[in-house]
């Protein structure tokens, strides 16, 4: 079903260039030394079983950005995926309590700038990321603006995933109404600004309060998000959890698993086109706000990887083994 999409939204068609290109190829061989470098360091940090192929995904989004910036993101990605594991899986699957305890410490280890004697490993990589993130070397110190913007959607993130984690103890199916933004708060946001210190300057703040940017970036996350369910329906219905469009849409309408997948692909589509309206009226909102030279291409850059992420972000999920079925799939 979800690559039945590619014929069907131009955001999922493949396209000429390294997004398109199979981890298996040829042309990928020179990235072996970086995926072996990923690997050791998600294995040191205590994050296997390994880097689930988050070199390519970073790569891909930002083919034109420094090395050393890409395999920074690669590393978040590799972070983002084993605190994503711990937060869906017992002990604090089902425990809001539990996943607000895990992320009181996560937090107060970056406020103290060092984690806690004997930290687990999610709480000592975060550190190290976070000092390697707002100092890079070989790029300007992030600002307190950026600083508060990442941590404000750690804590979304936080709220996100403690409600999912209430509702799996209490068996609660999210409405279709509420479950993308629910959604959207559970599936990592700040990940998106990172695309800032792996481009090298930060976004201009007027930015965020334009309707179009808001209407893209809701957009793309929804995307992602939904085509993630599609992949990950049925080994999150093996472990009974029901926070997946396919569930939710099949809860609320009496739909067997095979039409309730048609409707997500359905509302996916959709949603490109929203993504595809809000780019167009994009241009006209830099205009308006009368953006420097440095601010425009900063904003341009971050559009385009975000237009590119969905297709990106499908040949991820069917390279990197995250989601069996998927991988199996060509």
């Amino acid at each position: 079903m979800l690559l039945s999409l590619t014929d069907r939204v131009p955001l999922l068609a493949a396209r000429p260039g390294p997004a398109a290109v199979p981890a298996t190829a040829p042309d990928a061989a020179p990235d072996a030394a970086r995926a072996d470098r990923l690997d050791r360091w998600a294995r040191a940090a205590g994050l296997a079983p390994g880097a689930a192929r988050c070199d390519l995904l970073a790569a891909r989004l930002f083919p034109g950005a420094p090395a050393g910036r890409v395999e920074l993101l690669a590393r978040w990605l590799v972070w983002a995926l084993a605190l994503d594991d711990a937060l869906d899986r017992p002990p604090l699957g089902d425990s809001g309590t539990g996943v607000r305890a895990l992320y009181d410490d996560l937090l107060a280890a970056l406020r103290r700038g060092r984690p806690s004697p004997g930290a687990r490993p999610l709480e000592s990589a975060l550190v190290a990321l976070w000092h390697a993130t707002v100092r890079a070397p070989d790029g300007p110190e992030l600002s307190r603006d950026w600083r508060r913007r990442f941590l404000q959607h750690l804590g979304e993130h936080r709220d996100g995933c403690a409600e999912e984690a209430v509702n799996r103890r209490t068996g609660t199916v999210p409405g279709p109404a509420g479950y993308p933004a629910l959604r959207r708060r559970a599936a990592a946001p700040y990940l998106f600004d990172l695309a800032e210190p792996v481009l090298g300057a930060e976004l201009p703040p007027a930015l965020a309060a334009a309707p179009a940017w808001r209407a893209l970036l809701d957009g793309v996350a929804d995307i992602l998000a939904w085509c993630n369910d599609l992949a990950s329906y049925d080994a999150e219905r093996e472990r009974g959890d029901r926070h997946n469009h396919v569930a939710v849409l099949g809860e609320a309408y009496g739909f067997g698993a095979a039409n309730a997948a048609r409707s997500v692909a359905d509302r996916i589509a959709e949603r490109a086109g929203d993504v595809a309206a809000a780019a167009r009226t994009l241009p006209a909102t830099l205009e308006r706000l009368r953006f420097t030279a440095a601010e425009q291409a900063v904003t341009e850059r971050t559009v385009q990887a975000l237009l590119d992420a969905p297709r990106v972000h499908l040949d991820w999920l069917r390279e990197s083994g995250r989601h069996a079925a998927l991988a199996g799939a060509r």
